[in-house]
């Protein structure tokens, strides 16, 4: 006969054990669970222990103990098993997130099912639809029992209308108006018609954040003792409306009546004190005084202490209503590098980053150093992103190690195929260009390239850093074919090849030289008189001891140039902050066949609007010149009509085509016997100037769609460029004279010719190399420019 074993029993030896109700769980795993062993005595309290050790394995769901004389009967109904688990109903929270809080409640798949968690699980799971505005959301989890004990969970959500905020109204404000304190929030109760981003959703966690808004908008301004007394938060009998109303305690109002720094000041307490931007007579501001110590905080980290406490202690004084800051300074130890690690370099070997480090092993820690490290990482434009973090050595005060760890980015590509620019048509390209070949940091190019109307080869090389203190080296070699007339230019043919030595030296971590020599043979070739420009005849007539039989022009020059550049962006690619100017004089050696100059100027400035430069304000600026030195009548006097500037495409004017910006061919209108007739036809075939000034705006937005990965290699602006090409030696012959095509003629002396476009841009950093789009419109032109609303291009940025 059976009889209960609970309760209050007569103690008894148990002889066996015998276990009831097992489907999924093995014997041995039950007896393991049970605290009772044959032969043992048992009385009621070992007994109830034993119903608990049951439970508390997680495998039952209801626990019996039985006597039958002196066996002890276990009977047991295991907890089902979940076959799956479902969801319906739920927009508002991913499925994704429900997975994770369900498996931090131990309810997943294959696991035995806890019903008493359910309840639990639906009331969480309603509080934060509750937090988010939806207070008539209900959630109901549904069981479907199947063979074997398992069962179907399925979590069933009617979400409903989230609440609306009705109105917020402020009460006890006197300083400020209500409407002034409304802006800082972010909740609202009223939207305008044309905000179709904005909603009046109430929201806790926004509500929270508003009181701490207000309290610190209080407290910059002055008024220390500033609290939010109380808030009620109202509901609509149908939950459908919120009424939101927030108390203020304003207080009085202080000001600063000194600053005093104690504690260990390291021996620089005068500079600390000119690094303290509060005066006497300011009124007091909590974000003044958080930026102070912040400000502080990073001066002693200059000097390796690395992890200083800076606590300022207002000492109110309530008859003046003035404050006294005592800062109270605590540098720490001064703590210096073990090792530098360096992480996420698959191609770039570890000297090349650890020769832009400027925080050295061994050293004592300095944030300066770390900034400059990382920017100097970040600029070489191997990487997508480089970090550095400080980690503290277990059971040392005063050492760290430093973890660098960059993602890399194309460098460079390797290519073979056929392509097409809007500047250059269709091309055949085949070459390495490489930044950062084999991971060395040099840069290596070995490309030949067909287009409409040049054919390259060249091949350069440059080691950056062929001295330990950053002396760079290197040289190139080219050979170009260049028609001028398919390059959008007056009709003439060029075959040039050259040879060009160069090396670079640092001055300081912004500044550096540039030095370079090079050699050149160019060869012209005259067109048919039918289509020579009056421009070309003038320079083949002041040359015309160096025409060969062929009608064909050679010249021999040896040029040297040095240049400055000065670079504080952020980044190689992508900049969104600092600027860079380069300043370049490039010079042809005298007794060279031709003799002339050209300097140029550009300037590049980045101006990030918000703090995590997703809006960025970006300003550039060229200006290039050049001229002739030497004898006049050999026309060295002149800048040679090839080396002129032009304006249009990607590097200046966008909008329009490029090489197309400039001053035109004029041609010379000749009798039946060839010779000239003193009367001049106009051309849209542009031959450029000796001067350019060129400038563009652009706002860097956020690229649409894409994700945050995609951002760092997508860049999206709103641009507006202005330029202007001309001639400083141009003398109006042609005005007067011309019988043809003159509308094309204007004052090719005047830089008052301004050309303006606007558009949009969009940039790629693919692994191909740079991509450039654009779509621009002319808001100025002049007669006969020639336009062009889509650009785009592979391997260059602007």
């Amino acid at each position: 006969m059976l009889a209960q074993a609970q309760g209050a029993v007569t103690p008894f030896v148990v002889q066996d054990i015998q276990v009831n109700g097992l489907q999924r769980v093995t014997l041995g795993a039950t007896l393991l669970s049970l605290p009772v062993r044959i032969g043992e005595e048992v009385d009621s309290d070992s007994l109830a222990q034993a119903i608990k050790s049951l439970y508390a394995s997680g495998n039952f769901e209801d626990v019996q103990l039985l006597r039958d004389n002196g066996i002890l009967v276990v009977q047991v109904t295991e907890r089902p098993t979940i076959s799956s688990i479902n969801f319906s109903g739920n927009k508002e929270i991913k499925e994704e997130q429900l997975q994770q809080s369900l498996e931090g409640a131990g309810v997943r798949v294959g696991e035995p099912l806890d019903r008493t968690t359910l309840s639990s699980l639906e009331k969480g799971l309603e509080d934060f639809y509750y937090g988010v505005g939806k207070y008539s959301a209900k959630v109901k989890a549904v069981l479907t029992p199947l063979p074997r004990n398992r069962v179907d969970l399925k979590f069933e959500f009617v979400e409903g209308a989230a609440a609306e905020i009705k109105q917020i109204n402020i009460v006890g404000n006197q300083d400020f108006s209500e409407k002034q304190l409304l802006s800082q929030l972010e909740l609202t109760d009223s939207v305008p018609w044309w905000n179709i981003m904005g909603d009046q959703r109430y929201q806790k966690q926004k509500l929270a954040g508003d009181i701490e808004t207000l309290r610190s908008y209080y407290r910059d301004r002055g008024y220390l003792k500033a609290e939010i007394s109380s808030t009620q938060v109202a509901m609509s009998p149908n939950k459908e409306g919120v009424y939101i109303t927030l108390n203020i305690n304003e207080g009085d109002r202080y000001t600063v009546s000194g600053v005093s720094l104690r504690g260990n000041l390291v021996d620089r307490q005068s500079e600390l004190e000119q690094l303290i931007p509060l005066e006497v007579g300011d009124l007091y501001s909590a974000a003044d005084v958080a930026h102070m110590e912040s400000v502080l905080s990073k001066f002693l980290g200059r000097f390796g202490y690395a992890y200083p406490k800076i606590s300022t202690f207002p000492q109110v004084d309530e008859a003046n209503k003035t404050i006294e800051l005592v800062v109270n300074v605590d540098p720490g130890n001064r703590v210096y590098v073990r090792r530098i690690n360096f992480s996420g370099n698959i191609i770039t070997k570890d000297e090349v980053l650890r020769r832009e480090m400027r925080q050295m092993e061994g050293a004592s820690l300095s944030s300066e150093d770390i900034t400059q490290s990382r920017t100097r990482l970040n600029r070489l434009g191997y990487f997508e992103s480089a970090e550095i973090e400080t980690r503290r050595v277990p059971g040392e005060a005063d050492l760290v190690d430093l973890d660098v760890s960059v993602k890399e980015q194309p460098a460079g590509s390797i290519n073979f195929g056929v392509g097409f620019g809007t500047d250059s048509g269709f091309s055949i390209q085949a070459g390495l260009q490489q930044e950062n070949f084999l991971g060395t940091g040099n840069r290596v190019g070995i490309n030949s390239q067909m287009n409409d109307y040049s054919k390259d080869v060249s091949l350069d090389f440059t080691d950056p850093y062929f001295t330990v203190d950053g002396v760079s080296l290197g040289g190139r070699v080219y050979y170009r074919k260049f028609d001028a007339r398919d390059a959008n230019l007056a009709d003439y043919d060029s075959t040039l090849y050259g040879v060009r030595a160069l090396s670079g030296l640092p001055v300081n971590e912004d500044n550096r030289l540039n030095f370079s020599a090079g050699y050149e043979h160019n060869t012209l070739g005259k067109p048919s008189a039918g289509n020579s420009y009056d421009q070309l005849d003038l320079f083949w007539q002041l040359h015309d001891e160096n025409v060969s039989g062929e009608n064909e022009l050679s010249f021999d020059t040896f040029d040297l140039t040095a240049g400055w550049t000065r670079n504080t962006l952020n980044r190689g690619y992508f900049a969104t902050a600092g600027s860079r100017q380069n300043l370049s004089l490039k010079v042809t050696v005298p007794g060279s066949d031709l003799q002339y100059y050209k300097t140029s100027f550009d300037d590049a400035h980045y101006f990030p609007i918000d703090r995590d430069h997703n809006w960025v304000l970006a300003g550039k600026f060229r200006a290039s010149f050049g001229d002739g030195y030497g004898d006049a009548s050999k026309g060295d006097q002149r800048l040679p009509f090839f080396e002129n500037y032009y304006g249009g495409g990607f590097s200046t004017l966008r909008g329009f085509k490029s090489n197309s910006v400039g001053p035109r061919a004029v041609y010379s209108i000749k009798d039946a016997n060839g010779n000239p007739t003193g009367e001049y036809r106009g051309d849209d075939s542009t031959i450029g100037g000796n001067a350019l000034i060129a400038g563009s705006v652009e706002l860097i937005v956020p690229t649409p769609f894409a994700n945050e990965d995609l951002q760092r290699s997508l860049r999206t602006s709103v641009f507006v460029d202005a330029g202007t090409v001309w001639n400083t030696k141009y003398q109006g012959r042609y005005e007067s004279d011309c019988v043809e095509n003159c509308d094309l003629i204007y004052d090719f002396g005047d830089p008052s010719n301004i050309r303006v476009s606007t558009g949009v841009s969009m940039q790629w950093l693919s692994p191909l190399g740079p991509l450039v789009f654009s779509l621009a419109t002319p808001l100025k032109e002049v007669e006969g420019d020639r336009t062009e609303v889509f650009n785009f291009n592979i391997g260059r940025t602007f």
